[in-house]
C-alpha cells in the first residue's frame, strides 16, 4: 500500500478523532509553568499517539508476513478491501461503530489516573493509552499495514496515518475551541472518500493486474513475498 493513503487517511479521518477524542485532547492537564511546557505537554502526548501506531503496525505487519509467506497476500487485500467497501455501503455511520469491552473500562481508569499525576511521562502516556482506544479509522489503516507484508511497512504505513492525524489533533489541544467547528465538519464529510479510496486500493492490490505500486503482480508461490510502498 502507498503511504499517501495511509496520511490522507489520517488527515482526513482527524475530523472524526476530533468528535471522539477531542474532548480528550482539551482537557489535557497543564504540567510545569509557561507556554513551553503547555506545548511540550501537547506533542508529548501526540508522540505517545503515535508511538502506539508504530508499533500496532509492526504487529499487522507480523501478521501481514505470515499471510505473505502462506500465499494468502492477495486474498486478504482483496477480503480487506471489499469488507471496507460494504462497511460503507451498509453504514455510513461504519467508522464510528467500535466494539466496547473490558479493556477499554481499563484504559479510561488508567487515564483518570494519568490525568491526575500532572507530569511529562504521563502525559506520553495519556497518548499511548489513547492511540489504543477502539476507533474504525485506525482499523482500517491496520487492514493497509497488513497487506505490506513486512514489519517495516506496516510500520511507515501506520507512522504515516499517525501523521496525517496530528495537524488536527494537535491543534485542537494547542487552540481547543478556537479550532473553527465548520472546518472540521467540512473535512469530516470526506472521511467515506478517504475510506473508499483505501478500500479499493486494496481490492486492486488483491488482483495483481501487474501495475506499479497499484496492484502490482503478487508472487504465487509461498516463501516468495513481494512488498511495494
Amino acid at each position: 500500500m502507498q503511504l499517501w493513503t495511509a496520511f490522507l487517511l489520517g488527515f482526513v479521518g482527524s475530523a472524526h478523532c476530533a468528535g471522539m477524542c477531542g474532548p480528550l485532547a482539551l482537557a489535557l492537564p497543564h504540567w510545569g509553568r509557561g507556554q513551553w511546557s503547555f506545548l511540550a505537554g501537547r506533542v508529548l502526548y501526540n508522540l505517545g499517539r503515535v508511538v502506539t501506531y508504530a508499533t500496532m503496525g509492526a504487529v499487522f505487519g507480523i501478521l501481514g508476513r505470515g499471510f505473505a509467506l502462506a500465499g494468502f497476500q492477495r486474498w486478504v487485500s482483496l477480503v480487506l478491501g471489499a469488507g471496507i467497501l460494504i462497511g460503507l455501503f451498509v453504514s455510513p455511520r461504519f467508522a464510528n461503530s467500535v466494539p466496547v469491552s473490558r479493556g477499554v473500562n481499563w484504559m479510561k481508569a488508567t487515564l483518570g489516573r494519568l490525568f491526575q499525576r500532572r507530569a511529562m511521562p504521563a502525559m506520553f502516556g495519556i497518548g499511548l493509552l489513547n492511540g489504543l482506544l477502539p476507533c474504525g479509522l485506525v482499523y482500517v489503516a491496520c487492514a493497509g499495514a497488513i497487506v505490506g507484508g513486512t514489519i517495516v511497512s506496516g510500520v511507515e504505513y501506520m507512522i504515516a496515518f499517525g501523521l496525517g492525524t496530528l495537524p488536527m489533533m494537535l491543534g485542537i489541544s494547542l487552540l481547543g475551541t478556537k479550532l473553527q467547528f465548520a472546518m472540521r465538519l467540512k473535512v469530516q464529510r470526506l472521511i467515506p472518500v478517504s475510506m473508499a479510496i483505501v478500500g479499493v486500493l486494496l481490492l486492486l492490490r488483491g488482483m495483481a493486474l501487474g501495475i506499479p505500486y497499484v496492484s502490482p503482480k503478487l508472487p504465487a508461490q509461498p516463501g516468495a513475498a513481494q512488498c511495494c510502498h
